[in-house]
């Protein structure tokens, strides 16, 4: 048996002093100079992948640096007075632009981070985050797209779970992030995405939609969803079969579909008596 030295073996404690010698496997001191290159090379490789992820911080980032090279803070403040007029001027004069440009994303980084911020604490309390060799794993946060007043949130499940796992404790989920309620749906394999409800859009009297000036029988607004969104109907090439009890509000669907194809009967398009 060859030689070993006190480093590279060692004996389990056991009560038992007649039981069996149970060994380690060698160990191998890694050089501390080495740790801090490949430390040192990590940190670079993210510095670099975060430039190459946000172009327009760093074209922000460049703009102050070379205004600060030219004319020091009262460039700067130059710069940004700058920025924020021109934010400005697109808000007013083209608000779908700011709205799907700059609005929803910051909406839904913020929305990202707040549930980041919990997202340890609340998937660990609800038991979502299984053990495997003596470490809690958990599912990992992904994108968060963001409405006015709803999240869908996807989540990459650690290898073994089932989204019936998630819809048994919405309830908790829901409780632990701050929202009225939460709601999964399945995506692909190894996915799922949490729909957390954040306001009630229906809580208040829903005034009647705008008339359409060209109704589009693909997608014929009448009504709001849970979410906030438009509630559409879709009559082009289809049947359409509305069913309910009595007071569940089937006269709703159909006065809605009147008002949304109005501008269509008024034209001669759409008889009347077919709707």
């Amino acid at each position: 048996m060859p030689r070993l030295s006190g480093e590279q073996y060692a004996q389990v404690d056991r009560a038992d002093a007649f039981a069996p010698a149970v060994w380690r496997s060698p160990v191998h001191r890694t050089p501390e100079w080495i740790i801090w290159l490949v430390q040192l090379v990590r940190l670079l490789a993210r510095c670099v992948w975060f430039i190459v992820r946000h172009p327009l911080l760093d074209a922000a980032a460049g703009v102050l640096v070379l205004a600060w090279y030219q004319a020091g803070w009262p460039g700067d403040i130059a710069a940004v007075t700058s920025a924020l007029g021109v934010l400005a001027i697109v808000r007013i004069m083209w608000p779908d632009w700011f709205t799907r440009l700059v609005t929803v994303p910051v909406r839904c980084r913020w929305r990202w981070w707040c549930y980041r911020r919990r997202w340890r604490a609340v998937l660990t309390i609800t038991g979502l985050g299984p053990t495997y060799r003596g470490q809690i794993t958990l599912p990992v946060l992904g994108k968060v797209a963001a409405g006015r007043c709803a999240d869908l949130v996807t989540v990459r499940l650690v290898s073994g779970q089932s989204p019936k796992l998630f819809a048994d404790r919405a309830e908790e989920l829901a409780h632990g992030f701050g929202v009225h309620s939460c709601r999964v749906r399945t995506a692909r394999p190894g996915r799922v995405v949490l729909e957390f409800v954040r306001h009630d859009a229906l809580a208040q009297v829903i005034p009647a939609l705008p008339i359409p000036a060209v109704p589009d029988l693909r997608a014929l607004p009448i009504g709001r969803c849970e979410d906030g969104s438009v509630f559409t109907i879709r009559l082009h090439g289809t049947h359409l079969l509305i069913a309910g009890a009595t007071g569940a509000g089937k006269g709703s669907y159909l006065w809605g579909l009147v008002r949304a194809l109005l501008s269509a009967m008024v034209a001669g398009l759409v008889p009347g008596a077919c709707v």
